[in-house]
């Protein structure tokens, strides 16, 4: 790993002594660092100059401390720090679907669960045809084959769309003809 993605990793980690939620994210707004050649490929992947990040913790860690801002950039941001990155498509994948207690959740690639409903609007086409669900902090994930197949399998029916029911709200899935 280069020195300055640890000195990044190191900066982190003291600055936030563990891994942050998403309100106190939200409210971090220190000034523009600089940029580091860290990018979010189209497949959810990450890389470092170049060179794929393995170490899934550190992909983990990184995820949390995401957010895109109004001007369509994405930045790692921690109370001290903000960093421009780049991402591909999405800034994350939604790798699995499951329903737990009436409520639809996505299982993201960096290992978390977000909601379906509510804020979390799941668009059934973007401009790249695909699925994908918004996220906190300004983030979409990527809805996978996979997953979409869940929701599909999981649908109900009307005479003119196809749809699921989380916590209580109906989620348009598709037009039926």
């Amino acid at each position: 790993m280069a020195s300055s993605l640890q000195s990044l990793v190191d900066s982190i980690v003291s600055a936030t002594a563990g891994l942050p939620d998403a309100a106190a994210l939200a409210r971090w707004s220190p000034e523009l660092s600089g940029g580091i050649d860290i990018r979010i490929l189209s497949d959810g992947s990450w890389t470092h100059d170049g060179e794929p990040i393995h170490r899934e913790g550190l992909v983990r860690v990184f995820a949390s401390l995401l957010r895109r801002e109004d001007d369509g950039d994405y930045y790692l941001v921690t109370p001290a720090e903000k960093w421009r990155i780049q991402v591909e498509r999405h800034a994350l994948v939604g790798v699995d679907c499951e329903q737990t207690d009436g409520i639809w959740k996505v299982l993201l690639n960096t290992g978390g669960r977000c909601r379906i409903g509510g804020s979390n609007r799941l668009h059934v086409a973007g401009s790249d045809g695909e699925p994908f669900l918004e996220v906190p902090n300004g983030l979409s994930a990527q809805i996978s084959r996979a997953a979409w197949y869940r929701l599909l399998d999981a649908a109900l029916f009307d005479e003119e769309r196809a749809y699921i029911i989380s916590a209580g709200e109906e989620v348009y899935l598709g037009a039926t003809s």
